[in-house]
């Protein structure tokens, strides 16, 4: 692989060269590469034509460090701040060792050559720092010897060639004397023929030494900026390794606040309950409305329960006795539209739960801060009956009739396990800080075997609530089903911070679950920079529904959390009634990048709108506090036309959501609340499988999402290689297909562009390539925006299976 070592003059170091493999990253893996080594630097380009104009990274030898492998043929060489590291694999030991011998002696002389230096220039240094205007001048000194270079060079061809010439004219007048004539006379014909020779001889000589001089001083000038650079770029590295550290550090320690943070509040809340119930001991209890304590608690429960026996003995039961709650209700709060204004209450809402728990709480919480949020409301509500005191036939008045489903064909119910290869994601993420998700290179390490054409579909795992809703009679009952389901699209996220892959221009994915489910959805990615997703789905059960959608995004990664704002909008119509709903999606969060494990929180405000008659249901789902609360928490309100609240919403995006129609108004404390009826359970997460965290946490649903079907489009995601192969745990060659497909990609892109600008020379008009089952049409509910609708034809081409029109994208 290395040639011989070649002998130079004495004055530069011998020269070793040849092909080695370099590691690059965790997707290409080992690339070829040519090294160079001569004056004490290890060079490498990609092949021997770059070495005349690029260079890809050196590394000087003098104190770098070498590190072998025993019985490999792999070698590390690094330089001695470790700021630059090149991991090497030579093609059999015996080349390894001749590499790493050649790298010692070059190491030693590297050395000697230092030292000698030092002592020739003492100890002068470099500035780390270089102002504009000394760049400009060196760079002008380096155009200026460059232009003198170009000079020399023109003049050594003219003077080469006329120097030819002579030689040719001379070759052929001692040619005429060999064939015979006049000696005398053809000596003195050749004789001019010799001075213009020795002439432009001459010429050609002064010419290269002007070129030698002009060479020699360029790379003196260019050495001595080198050194000066190579010093800066060595200052740079080191700033921006030990910024690097510091932003470790600091997520370290800011992780370290949070849980110490929790920890002292926690304490606190603790000594502060206990204290108050030493100061007064009700003999009333109250009624909770929360979930049940398998999933998050849907609001912070106002008081901590206490047992009755405790109170009956209580000394000083009499104690701020005008200070108890009206035993018959239990109040909460909810979120509303920020136009509406209302007496508020500061205390967090209290549970909605239906088995009876008990609570109390004091005078100074229920009247501290009457008006401190003026975008929540007070709700009231009766307190219920247990269970087992309802007669047989009101036990279960919470949940409407489920819809009937067909069992449909046998699908998997999970796939292969995750491998367990551990790879830090700061690793990856620490270069693109500010930059766009979607333009970021990640491994599929950090992917989980769907596309998000895949992931998109997930909205639909509890298409039975839309199916509800399409039956439903009263429309504020039928909106809170439709916020329902806009807030169960987010259960899946709640333990998966996987990435899914994005799809590459024109993928799509269908999954027709009629005979089941009763819907079957058609999804295209029809833009590719910005990415945008279109799709549509379509179902007759309830009385039919369809809903369409176009996503798009704007991500950033802000060093500690990576947030996603959806930009896209949903639409939503039932058959039966007309009604026509819309609404945008709230920010994620993706938390502890840096260090710790990585979770993800919803926050933000969402508004549905009914379009048809007017109503409005206002959403906003809480951002996680480190100070208390209850995580993930979603609260609501629906309004009319008119904008009177007529349902209350409540509940977590991860586990469940209820909601309760407003019955009237009622004084409790001493002020007028909303009061609502009895709670029903909109929406249920389905339970997890035990064993899902081996698979990615997917659930049966997400894991039929990728299972091969037939007939499917061959742009479908289902065949897409390097999705394949990760869900298959071949992930070296998944990372290699992914680059082949995103290379493939972007060749197609540039071909496009190519004929683009040709047809612009040309001045013809040129039709880009659209959508295959999309097309861009205003949206008359968003003010007229485009939006990509869906134009029929995939199921008629499905059932003849007539794919011309689908691109060769895999």
């Amino acid at each position: 692989m290395a040639e011989p070592v070649e002998k130079k003059p004495e004055k530069e170091s011998p020269e070793t060269k040849g092909w080695l493999y370099k590691w690059t990253n965790y997707i290409k893996g080992y690339q070829k590469r040519w090294f160079v080594l001569q004056n004490g630097l290890l060079s490498y380009y990609r092949n021997q034509a770059e070495m005349a104009h690029t260079c890809r990274g050196t590394i000087s030898l003098h104190g770098a460090i070498i590190h072998t492998e025993n019985y490999s043929c792999n070698f590390v060489v690094s330089n001695g701040g470790g700021t630059q590291t090149f991991h090497l694999r030579a093609s059999s030991e015996v080349e390894r060792q001749k590499w790493v011998t050649a790298l010692e002696l070059a190491k030693a002389k590297a050395i000697q050559m230092m030292e000698s230096d030092e002592e020739d220039e003492g100890d002068q240094e470099f500035p780390v720092e270089i102002s504009k205007q000394e760049l400009l001048n060196a760079v002008r000194g380096m155009s200026n010897k460059l232009e003198d270079l170009r000079t020399c060079n023109d003049l050594i061809v003219k003077h080469g060639h006329a120097l030819q010439r002579s030689v040719s004219d001379l070759e052929q007048g001692t040619g005429s004397i060999k064939d015979g004539g006049d000696r005398k006379a053809d000596v003195a014909s050749i004789q001019p023929r010799v001075k213009i020779l020795n002439e432009r001889a001459t010429l050609f000589k002064i010419t290269s030494n002007a070129m030698i001089n002009a060479s020699t001083e360029y790379l003196e000038l260019t050495q001595t900026q080198g050194k000066k650079w190579q010093r800066l770029l060595s200052h740079e590295r080191e700033q921006r390794l030990r910024l690097e550290e510091m932003v470790e550090q600091l997520a370290r320690q800011h992780s370290q606040l949070e849980h110490q943070c929790k920890k002292t509040n926690y304490n606190t809340m603790e000594r502060t309950t206990n204290h108050n119930h030493k100061r007064t001991n009700s003999n009333v209890s109250h009624a909770s409305t929360a979930p049940d304590s398998s999933s998050a608690t849907t609001n912070t429960i106002k008081d901590e329960p206490k047992s009755s026996d405790s109170i009956s003995n209580s000394e000083d039961e009499d104690d701020f006795h005008d200070a108890v709650t009206d035993p018959e209700y239990v109040d909460f709060t909810v979120s509303c539209a920020p136009a509406h204004r209302r007496t508020t209450s500061n205390v967090s809402a209290a549970s909605t739960r239906s088995d009876g728990a008990t609570s109390h709480r004091e005078e100074e919480t229920d009247y501290s801060s009457d008006q401190e949020d003026a975008h929540t409301l007070n709700i009231v509500k009766k307190r219920e009956k247990k269970r087992e005191d309802l007669p047989d036939g009101d036990k279960n008045n919470k949940t409407t009739t489920p819809v009937k489903r067909a069992s449909g064909r046998e699908r998997r119910s999970r796939i292969p396990d995750k491998p367990d290869i551990s790879f830090s994601l700061w690793s990856v993420m620490k270069n693109c800080i500010g930059k766009d998700l979607s333009k970021i290179a990640v491994p599929v390490n950090f992917s989980e075997p769907i596309s998000f054409l895949q992931r998109l579909c997930e909205d639909f795992e509890y298409s039975e609530i839309l199916d509800r809703a399409a039956g439903c009679s009263d429309d504020h009952e039928q909106m809170a089903l439709v916020a329902a389901f806009t807030v169960s699209s987010y259960s899946s996220t709640a333990i998966r911070a996987g990435k899914p892959f994005n799809p590459l221009l024109n993928e799509t994915f269908e999954f027709d679950r009629r005979e089941d489910l009763g819907w079957r959805c058609i999804a295209e990615q029809v833009l590719h920079h910005p990415p945008m997703v279109a799709q549509y789905c379509e179902s007759e059960q309830g009385g039919g529904w369809r809903c369409w959608q176009e996503f798009t995004m704007r991500s950033k990664f802000k060093g500690k959390y990576l947030e996603v704002e959806p930009l896209g909008i949903t639409h939503l119509e039932f058959k039966n009634s007309g009604n026509h709903y819309t609404w945008r999606k709230v920010k994620t969060v993706v938390h502890n990048i840096v260090i710790g494990k990585l979770w993800i929180d919803q926050h933000g405000e969402m508004e549905v709108v009914n379009h048809t008659k007017g109503d409005k249901c206002y959403m906003k789902f809480e951002p996680y506090s480190y100070f208390g609360g209850t995580p993930k928490k979603v609260t609501g309100t629906i309004t009319n036309l008119d904008g009177k609240v007529e349902w209350v919403l409540n509940g977590t995006w991860d586990s469940k959501m209820e909601g309760s129609n407003v019955i009237g108004e009622a004084m409790v404390k001493g002020k007028s609340s909303l009061e609502i009826g009895a709670s029903k359970v909109l929406w249920k997460k389905n339970p997890m499988d035990p064993q899902a965290e081996k698979y990615y946490n997917f659930s049966k649903f997400t894991c039929e999402l990728n299972e091969l079907e037939d007939y499917v489009a061959p742009t479908d995601s289902r065949h897409r290689p390097d999705q394949r192969l990760m869900e298959e745990g071949r992930w070296d060659e998944a990372n290699t297909e992914k680059v082949r497909l995103e290379e493939k990609q972007r060749a197609t892109r540039r071909q496009r562009e190519i004929e683009a600008e040709l047809a612009q020379q040309e001045g013809r008009e040129y039709e880009a390539p659209n959508p295959t089952w999309y097309r861009a049409v205003p949206d008359q509910f968003n003010n007229g925006k485009l939006i990509h609708e869906y134009q029929g034809g995939y199921w008629e081409a499905k059932d003849t299976q007539e794919w011309v029109m689908c691109p060769d994208i895999f």
